[in-house]
């Protein structure tokens, strides 16, 4: 008789590209999507949960990963259809809209928050399941609705924590990098699309990057070579001069935020004389850019429409109240989806982090959006105009725990130990106590034989009481109690003397249970 073999172990461990996110985490994102909720629904947009799987038809193909097998998403067939992980909350909203559009209001105002998947490589903070946190306005074809989504996005990032002087929203037009590329003499929609993505490396490689890019190609910092675009120099030279002139200016227009322009790396420094510049001049430079774009994009009548627009959005913006030192015109600002038709935005942090060798670099954007007026029409055949913005929920909880503004730890329950398995019953009437005084509690279910091993519990949990009592205390009608977080804190600076004046440990009342354990949390 044949052995049978034994079937290996699965190994225990997440597949590349994806995390687990713990308690304190699950806790800190939760807290942030309801401080972005408040800000959304100030603003009167309406809250949808839509399906996390669509047809691949419906999401359709615009993803920047153009190389890759369905376009960069996870996808497999069932029956006769092709079916996907959405890659983003904006294709699924085209969806909605055109499936419900009878019975929706236009506009339709709504924000959405969920979990997306892209079959990208993995790399350093890139993971290929992020949480995105949208808002978006469909059926409005004034640039207002760009103009509101920028303010807004400005507000969140406040309200979260990003305080004005650390970030920036970039704010471009599809239209006028159209112009551009008219005035270059491009007709062909792929070699187009490569200008695009191009562009959008400004960021990382600069402008001698994209020079090389754009015309026989460059080796990477791996020592790789990269193919280029093919561009003669007359073509490439428009490009560099529409990037470098413009990107300049719109770091100054932010109050001083300047990028070393023609280095890679994306390392950002604040320059001494922005300080000084002020709101006037920096208004002053925001008109020199769109006069400079109107320049470069000639007759182009898609080119002028676009500077018109931009014009606009910053008109509207700076009648509210928000300034070239919260909101620029950036000609770099390109967003790597494909079904992007007008104004397009990016919120950058402007400050400085260590990598993980200790080197400064620049934290980078957070957010971003845009106009996207055919997306709706791909199903209905009729020209519905939209426009949205997308938060990285992850990478803005990450700025903030890099900027040391949001505390790893989250507060645990009160743990209340076990001395006498006979008493379990007066355990458990002591936590539905706390917990109809809405405290967070829970009793030691494990093995009570070791008290040491409780408390050990209690400090993983990060609970701040923990409440001690055996048979004898249940005789008198007292309990102790001990404050967990005083006495980390005594145990790290405290003298003997002081020990023994400032107990973390003490008696009370039984009866007094939930009050005192009130006052240690109040405390």
């Amino acid at each position: 008789m044949a052995k049978v073999k034994k079937q290996p172990r699965p190994k225990a461990e997440t597949p590349k590209g994806f995390r687990d996110y713990f308690g304190a985490e699950v806790a800190q994102r939760k807290a942030m999507l309801d401080e972005i909720t408040a800000v959304y629904q100030l603003y009167g947009f309406d809250a949808l949960e839509s399906s996390a799987v669509e047809t691949v038809e419906a999401l359709g193909k615009f993803l920047p990963d153009v190389d890759r097998p369905n376009e960069g998403v996870f996808a497999w067939q069932e029956e006769d259809d092709w079916l996907a992980l959405r890659y983003d909350l904006t294709a699924p909203l085209a969806r909605v809209y055109a499936q419900f559009r009878n019975d929706l209001p236009t506009p339709y105002r709504r924000f959405a928050m969920g979990p997306v998947w892209r079959n990208e490589k993995p790399g350093p903070g890139r993971f290929r399941q992020f949480y995105q946190c949208d808002a978006d306005t469909v059926g409005a074809p004034s640039v207002a609705a760009d103009a509101e989504i920028c303010a807004m996005l400005s507000d969140v990032l406040e309200r979260v924590g990003i305080p004005r002087g650390d970030y920036l929203i970039r704010v471009n037009n599809r239209k006028v990098l159209n112009g551009v590329l008219e005035v270059m003499g491009l007709a062909d929609p792929a070699q187009q699309a490569d200008v695009l993505r191009t562009i959008d490396k400004f960021d990382k490689v600069g402008a001698s990057g994209v020079r090389e890019l754009l015309g026989k190609g460059r080796l990477d910092s791996s020592g790789a070579f990269i193919d280029g675009v093919g561009l003669a120099e007359a073509q490439i030279e428009p490009v560099v001069s529409f990037l470098t002139t413009g990107h300049q200016q719109a770091n100054l227009g932010g109050m001083g935020i300047q990028r070393p322009l023609g280095q890679g790396g994306g390392q950002i420094a604040t320059s001494n004389e922005g300080a000084f510049i002020t709101p006037e001049l920096s208004g002053a430079v925001q008109k020199n850019i769109l006069e400079e774009l109107r320049r470069i994009v000639g007759s182009s009548t898609q080119g002028n429409e676009g500077v018109d627009e931009l014009a606009e959005i910053s008109r509207l913006l700076n009648v509210q109240g928000y300034g070239p030192d919260r909101i620029v015109i950036d000609p770099s600002v390109v967003r790597g989806l494909g079904y992007y038709t007008g104004p397009v935005y990016e919120a950058e942090l402007t400050f400085e982090i260590k990598d993980e060798k200790g080197r400064p670099r620049q934290f980078g954007s957070v957010a971003g959006g845009g106009r996207y007026d055919d997306l709706v029409k791909r199903f209905t055949g009729q020209a519905v105009p939209a426009t949205g913005v997308s938060i990285g929920v992850d990478r803005l909880l990450a700025a903030l725990h890099a900027k040391g503004r949001l505390d790893k730890a989250t507060v645990g329950p009160v743990i209340v130990t076990v001395m006498d398995r006979d008493r379990m019953s007066d355990y458990q009437a002591m936590v539905s106590e706390l917990r109809a005084a809405g405290i967070r509690a829970e009793v030691y279910l494990g093995n009570p034989k070791n008290f040491g091993n409780q408390l050990k519990y209690a400090d993983k949990r990060n609970a701040p009481v923990a409440v001690i009592a055996g048979s004898e205390e249940f005789d008198q009608g007292v309990v102790q109690l001990k404050d967990l977080v005083l006495g980390a804190k005594i145990a790290e600076t405290a003298t003997h003397e002081e020990w023994k004046e400032q107990p973390a440990q003490f008696e009370i009342k039984r009866a007094d249970l939930v009050a005192e354990i009130q006052k240690i949390l109040a405390g």
